[in-house]
């Protein structure tokens, strides 16, 4: 796909979104069947995962682990978005790598202290890329795939989420 097809493919969408507002808000929606051993099936337009325990909390290692998946969304939804703002800026990128690493201390998620938080305490998002492009406008190309990219801003932004028993 270049530039302009790129255009064309989103400008209905971008008129759209323009004249009627509200029409740009949409729920997504995730949805995961719980099975045994711990383990929680999830369903995706490929073949479902798995998620269950992470070999460091217990598990045996046959599944996905849950936060390991947080870091695939954030390189998956990064590395499409950069390669939408490459065909728009007209880059061409010969090839690259996206490595998303996060740091989790396992106590705080097994309880072993309330003074280790739960979850990430930092993630760092790399982006390895072999272009011919001058590194200004690739510096470009990487701040702006991280100004549009949906997982980014989410972990950066830390929207408010609620949680309730239906």
């Amino acid at each position: 796909m270049n530039s302009t097809e790129l255009r064309e493919k989103q400008a209905p969408f971008k008129n759209k979104y323009k004249s009627d507002p509200a029409s740009a808000l949409l729920t997504l929606r995730a949805v995961g069947e719980l099975g045994a051993d711990v383990t929680c099936r999830l369903s995706f337009g490929a073949p479902p995962q798995t998620a269950g325990l992470h070999p460091a909390a217990g598990g045996d290692g046959t599944t996905s682990c849950s936060a390991e998946m947080l870091l695939q969304a954030l390189v998956g939804c990064a590395g499409v978005t950069l390669g939408a703002v490459a065909t728009a800026m007209e880059i061409t990128i010969h090839s690259g790598t996206i490595v998303a690493e996060g740091d989790v201390d396992f106590r705080g998620t097994l309880g072993l202290s309330r003074d280790v938080p739960v979850g990430f305490q930092q993630i760092r998002l790399t982006f390895d890329l072999n272009t011919d492009a001058p590194v200004d406008k690739v510096q470009k190309l990487v701040e702006l795939a991280e100004r549009y990219c949906v997982v980014y801003q989410t972990l950066k932004n830390s929207p408010h989420v609620i949680s309730q028993l239906k």
